[in-house]
């Protein structure tokens, strides 16, 4: 994972200044926190579930917040739903919550948003939303999937980079499942808007992924 430039490191920040806003955050302790999570976000292990990803689900957050009933709480989940990420473990949401509500509280965020935060966290485990708000993230979470085939082809990529360490045959086997899993699903997203704008093309994009890997 190469070092983010300057200017997207400006951008993120005001971004991330922007979700903090409706909180009294102390400004030393919210730059802190942004160095902890470019810092987290940085590792050269992580080649998709980057800064560049969380960029752009703040971006399609923001183009779904029409809907939210706590578009803070969902902004902050955003940040945070990723913060611990290993390939080789199975508890990456469960210690991210973790992560989040210790940075949170240091942030003084009241402890109700904190409890919305984690839970919305959570919700990423498994992609099964129980409410708008959760709807809003997991289908930020998954607008890659309707991405151009150049950037899925990228996305796609990235995660099989982070698999480096999973023999071909089982990465096949295991990215087939997750993507038919997927197909399998009435809706892949949730919200109305992405449901019209992007259902069709991350269908068109996982048959292609699988068709790829079943010539390999």
């Amino acid at each position: 994972m190469s070092k983010p430039t300057k200017n997207f490191t400006d951008v993120l920040f005001s971004h991330w200044w922007q979700t903090l806003q409706p909180f009294s955050v102390d400004q030393i302790a919210a730059n802190q926190a942004f160095i902890q999570i470019v810092t987290a976000y940085s590792t050269p292990s992580r080649h998709y579930h980057t800064l560049k990803h969380i960029h752009h689900i703040l971006v399609t957050i923001d183009t779904l917040q029409a809907y939210a009933t706590d578009l803070p709480s969902v902004q902050l989940a955003a940040w945070f739903h990723d913060v611990v990420y290993d390939t080789q473990a199975k508890d990456n949401e469960e210690r991210s919550a973790d992560c989040a509500g210790e940075m949170l509280k240091s942030l003084e965020i009241p402890l109700s948003k904190i409890n919305t935060v984690t839970s919305l966290i959570l919700q990423t485990k498994h992609h099964q939303p129980d409410d708008i708000d959760s709807q809003i993230l997991l289908d930020a979470d998954l607008a890659i999937l309707a991405a151009n085939p150049v950037e899925y082809q990228e996305y796609a990529n990235a995660i099989r980079q982070e698999y480096a360490w999973v023999s071909e045959t089982d990465y096949i086997k295991g990215r087939q499942q997750v993507l038919e899993r997927f197909l399998q699903r009435q809706h892949i997203y949730s919200t109305p808007l992405m449901f019209k704008l992007a259902e069709q093309s991350a269908r068109s994009n996982i048959r292609a992924e699988i068709q790829m890997l079943n010539k390999k």
